[in-house]
């Protein structure tokens, strides 16, 4: 007999070539095959009769062929089989394209039932390779709600349907209730049986919707205990307890007041490092918000117990950026602050090298050359990483090995929701700086089409006049005459901005250079060297430039919003007042909708909650960086509000049976254990 973890080649009537198609699909056993769900729904429930139809309609028939079908062949590899279908209230003409064995299929006299789009034309109406079967059959594919699957190369939808309702009658008395009878009574939600035959089978479409309900809220249920479990096995680990502190003599040492937030934010992570636990906190702020002073009252906190810190960035030109920032503030208070990063000659690095070994630097900044083999710490007791979906697992984890179990805290400045934010970071604590530090300018922006080119122009030349520089972004690096829309490059672009304006310096820099002739371009920018740096997307994060005061975003509509407004982040950071010009011809409602949130707020926590609703998490994260494992059916942009329900009972049930050793949850532990295995990069 079959279980969950049989191989699907041994179910009945599947086999070795089926098999092999469905592991395409990332399906190799019952469970997977039983967990493969369909990605949307065809109505076929509702016959409708021919001359109700509407042209558009893609519906359901019953109707009798009236005519012998015959085979056409137009020319070579055009077959048509063509014939008319009646019924009480009209006729329908139907042709099939390439499936000249319709023609012995399909009998005169006999009643089908045609599922597709209807055409009319005058009084005709036509239909082009509907699918059908002969009327009154068993479990067939018409006369109900059927589901649409992903498919792959030997599949098609009647095949796949037939595999899973093989796998559902093989599995029916074994698949797992993972849900807590209290928690599945509290919330209302069907049992796995119902769940799991109606998602793919279902009765109705309220039934559908029942299935749809559990089904999601069991994936992010176990997710976020899996989560937790994770946090909880942290939390446990011993870490280097910090001594009792007075952050006021920090904070007294600066030329201004923090924030707020970053008060509480530094409060909460001294809290972890002085709990005789890990530390492992995410500070997650929008652009501006002021993560590096906290990560400074850290660094100061560390050093005040005798232990030494390592700052990562991920360029070259951020971290002398923060080497500049973190030295001003900490030198003065007698701290000992050093760089490595790969740009520096072999001397300068051996130099470096032997005094962070002996204990000589109480602070180092520098690139991934800080995890380098020969690098080794002296008593390193803080590791901050910042940008950290710039980051792999393995970087961070070869920079913590580095220490004792140090304390860790990266820092993201991608505003993500706070629901979903304790998903994805589910393994680490949160805080969040909501509030920016009196002074940051607020950059106004607009949404324009390319007939306001001549004004923008214009614009850009009298700021280059009065002294200030400006940012242009373009989706590509160079052109592509493949791609069907007119996109702006950004080598194209400025040359066409040389042209434009000969008498200013027009830079460009793009994600195709070398590490080193990128930071060079922008250390010019930077040093005011050029006026008007085009580049990709490379900019998005972190390089201050306080004199620029114009950013421009060609093609807008191709970047999600949170995008959007991490390059707009990059004006207003000095005392100039600033703009950002977002400038789309894509002639789509959805695109003005978006982009006029950008031009309502300066918000990034209120733009990425739209970003999430419009776009889903990828956006938030490019290709899969935030090492989720992947969701079958839950829709972390969409259920929003049942993956907070799932996670405040997750929270519950863990602290009730926080190993889940009780026999009610042995399921629930398997399943999670599953989850471990078959994601191990996701969970390091």
């Amino acid at each position: 007999m079959a279980d969950l973890q049989t191989n699907v080649r041994y179910l009945k009537g599947i086999g070795e070539k089926k098999a092999l198609a469905l592991n395409k699909l990332g399906v190799f056993t019952l469970y997977d095959l039983v967990s493969y769900f369909p990605r949307k729904y065809e109505d076929r429930s509702e016959y409708r009769p021919i001359g109700l139809t509407l042209n558009g309609e893609t519906v359901c028939i019953c109707a009798m062929i009236a005519d012998t079908p015959r085979l056409t062949r137009i020319r070579r590899g055009l077959d048509l089989v063509r014939f008319k279908a009646v019924d009480d209230s009209g006729v329908v003409e139907i042709t099939y394209f390439n499936q000249p064995y319709t023609k012995d299929n399909l009998h005169r006299g006999e009643s089908y039932v045609f599922f597709g789009k209807i055409e009319v034309h005058g009084s005709r109406r036509s239909m082009a390779n509907p699918v059908y079967e002969r009327e009154g059959v068993e479990n067939g594919v018409t006369g109900r709600i059927v589901p649409v699957y992903r498919l792959s190369a030997g599949l098609n939808q009647r095949l796949l349907l037939q595999c899973i309702r093989q796998g559902l009658d093989a599995c029916q008395e074994q698949l797992p209730e993972l849900l807590p009878e209290s928690v599945r009574q509290r919330c209302q939600l069907v049992q796995a049986r119902y769940a799991y035959e109606n998602i793919h089978f279902p009765a109705d479409f309220g039934a559908l919707e029942l299935a749809r309900r559990r089904l999601i809220f069991e994936e992010l249920f176990v997710l976020a205990c899996a989560l937790g479990m994770l946090r909880g096995e942290r939390t446990k680990e011993s870490g280097l307890p910090f001594a009792p502190l007075d952050l006021e003599e920090f904070w007294s040492s600066l030329p201004f007041s923090p924030t707020g937030a970053q008060r509480r934010a530094t409060e909460q992570a001294l809290a972890d490092m002085q709990s005789g636990a890990v530390m492992n906190r995410l500070l997650q702020g929008d652009v501006g918000s002021g993560k590096t002073l906290v990560a400074a009252a850290l660094i100061w906190a560390a050093w005040k117990c005798g232990y030494a810190s390592a700052f990562m960035a991920p360029t070259e030109i951020l971290a002398d950026q923060h080497f500049s920032t973190l030295t001003g503030m900490l030198a003065p208070l007698g701290m000992r602050v050093g760089k490595l990063t790969g740009a520096m000659s072999a001397k300068e690095k051996r130099q470096i090298k032997a005094e962070l070994e002996k204990g000589a630097l109480d602070l180092v900044i520098g690139t991934h050359a800080l995890f380098s083999a020969d690098v080794s710490y002296h008593k390193l007791g803080l590791v901050i990483t910042d940008e950290q979906h710039r980051f792999g697992v393995d970087q961070r984890s070869a920079l913590i090995a580095k220490g004792h179990k140090p304390h860790v805290l990266v820092m993201s400045a991608t505003p993500i929701p706070r629901t979903l934010a304790l998903i994805i970071y589910g393994d680490l604590d949160v805080s969040i700086l909501d509030e920016l530090p009196p002074g940051r300018q607020k950059v106004d922006t607009f949404a324009v089409d390319g007939s306001y080119r001549e004004r923008l122009n214009g614009f850009i030349g009298k700021l280059c006049a009065e002294g200030r520089q400006v940012f242009v972004v373009c989706p590509m690096v160079e052109e592509n005459e493949d791609l069907p829309s007119p996109l702006k490059s950004a080598e194209e672009h400025a040359r066409e901005l040389s042209a434009v304006f000969p008498n200013l310096r027009v830079a460009c820099v793009h994600g195709r250079m070398k590490a080193k002739d990128k930071d060079a371009v922008m250390a010019a920018f930077l040093a005011g060297e050029s006026d008007i740096l085009v580049s990709t997307t490379v900019i998005e994060v972190g390089v201050d430039v306080p004199n620029a005061a114009l950013m421009v975003v060609e093609n807008a509509e191709r970047f999600g919003l949170s995008q959007l407004h991490q390059l707009r982040g990059r004006v207003g950071r000095g005392q100039h007042k600033s703009y950002c010009v977002l400038v789309s011809d894509a002639d789509s409602e959805d695109v003005r909708a978006r982009l006029k949130i950008l031009c309502q707020t300066n918000d990034g926590f209120k733009i990425s909650e739209e970003d999430l609703r419009l776009r889903g998490p990828g956006d938030f994260f490019g290709s899969r960086q935030h090492g989720l494992p992947e969701t079958h059916i839950a829709d972390l942009g969409a259920d929003t509000q049942l993956l907070q329900k799932a996670q405040q009972e997750a929270q519950l049930l863990l602290e009730d049976d926080p190993n889940l050793t009780r026999p009610e949850n042995a399921a629930l532990r398997e399943r999670i254990h599953q989850l471990f295995l078959a994601n191990t990069d996701s969970f390091n």
